[in-house]
């Protein structure tokens, strides 16, 4: 199984620096992965440094909250893939699926997706917060409102992808979207364990130690 194809190489960390980016971008030209997942303010230098390959740029929008308004979305999405975004992972209004406002959670994700039809949308349940009921509400009005993916975790929450939430979500997508897991996975183990039940993406900061048969410490 060649692992490094289904990594979205990631570093989102409040203090990456330019240095940082360019390293995890070489990192990612080295071993093939799939993706580099950055915020938003190092899209453009990500592309540049990924100019001439296959590697994508994929940018977090919300993040880590999910609880900004949808115009403050719609406008970071908007600048992201001005700025060569190949790939959104959107984080998903926790509250406002807490506070069973389906309806806004819905307009929130839709607003996003209409202005990049043609763009991978992942969307963020931050499954770490949610019951097994909201999980299911909140990927079903993800998948009805254009959600290409629904991901499991930012990695900033409580906890990151279980298999047990992993093994839910891909029972309600079915073939209509993606399962991305995020979050703690820190070995190849791991990472084949969340493949096998039917995840076509890992988030990680540890696709190094994955495909090299070891076990990183990162929090992500």
């Amino acid at each position: 199984m060649d692992l490094n194809k289904f990594i979205d190489h990631t570093l989102l960390k409040p203090t990456a620096t330019k240095e940082d980016i360019i390293t995890l971008c070489n990192e990612a030209k080295t071993h093939q992965f799939f993706s580099v997942c950055v915020n938003s303010c190092y899209v453009q230098l990500a592309k540049k440094q990924l100019e001439n390959t296959n590697v994508k740029v994929c940018s977090v929008i919300g993040f880590p909250l999910g609880a900004m308004s949808t115009h403050a979305k719609v406008e970071e999405t908007k600048d992201a893939i001005k700025n060569g975004a190949d790939e959104i992972d959107m984080v998903i209004n926790i509250g406002l699926i807490k506070s069973n406002d389906f309806d806004a959670v819905a307009q929130d994700i839709k607003a996003v997706k209409t202005i990049m039809p043609n763009t991978i949308l992942k969307v963020i349940l931050e499954t770490c917060y949610l019951t097994d009921s909201e999980i299911i509400q909140a990927s079903e009005i993800s998948i009805n409102n254009g959600a290409d993916f629904i991901k499991t975790s930012t990695g900033f929450g409580t906890a990151g992808a279980t298999l047990h939430h992993v093994k839910l979500m891909k029972q309600i997508t079915g073939n209509k979207a993606k399962v991305k897991a995020s979050g703690g996975i820190k070995n190849a183990e791991t990472a084949v364990a969340f493949i096998n039940l039917g995840a076509e993406r890992l988030g990680t900061s540890s696709g190094i130690a994955i495909i090299s048969g070891e076990t990183s410490n990162s929090n992500y």
